[in-house]
């Protein structure tokens, strides 16, 4: 039988199963919408954790975040780029248009992460990041999501469709040599 373990948000309490990472607001998006199969994208996720660190690393600079605290997000969107917790982002691709869940999912991970970097426990009652108010400090989801969308396409055409469009354009020209010498009447 799965463990648990109480998460607070606004609403009040929310089981969340006792070893992963997320919080009460990814808890009750995977609660209330069960509606599909198709989970976010890697690259999505991806996105975020390079918004979440650029992020962190602009507030240091204006002396909104400290140093300790912008060390520990950075560390943990370095470990989310380098497909370390993968599972944990569950979440369905579809939720507001504004991405809020996927935002707070990844607030969550980077806030638990970090206070288990520092030594303490999931179930420790205060931590020491707030997923609002220090990892998602000086953002909002409807600027941050489609950021993060946009992230995802450059990524996504710069390492597989400009590659896969070079390998047509190889097989194109083998094509033409191949058939240059072939005569063929023309139709429309």
């Amino acid at each position: 039988m799965e463990k648990y373990r109480i998460e607070h948000d606004t609403l009040g309490e929310v089981n969340v199963p006792e070893t992963k990472q997320w919080g009460a607001q990814t808890q009750r998006s995977l609660i209330n919408f069960r509606i599909g199969t198709e989970k976010m994208p890697r690259e999505i996720i991806w996105a975020y954790a390079t918004i979440k660190k650029a992020a962190a690393t602009a507030n240091h600079k204006l002396g909104l975040l400290p140093e300790n605290k912008k060390e520990l997000i950075v560390k943990v969107c370095d470990e989310i780029l380098e497909g370390k917790h993968n599972a944990e982002f569950p979440l369905s691709v579809w939720q507001t248009g504004s991405g809020t869940q996927t935002n707070m999912n990844l607030n969550e991970v980077i806030a638990n992460r970090a206070h288990q970097l520092s030594g303490g426990n999931l179930t420790d009652k205060e931590k020491l990041l707030h997923p609002n108010d220090d990892v998602n400090k000086s953002q909002s989801s409807n600027d941050t999501f489609p950021t993060a969308m946009h992230i995802a396409a450059y990524k996504l055409i710069q390492e597989e469709v400009l590659t896969l469009l070079g390998k047509l354009r190889k097989t194109f020209e083998t094509k033409t040599n191949q058939f240059s010498t072939i005569i063929k009447i023309g139709r429309t």
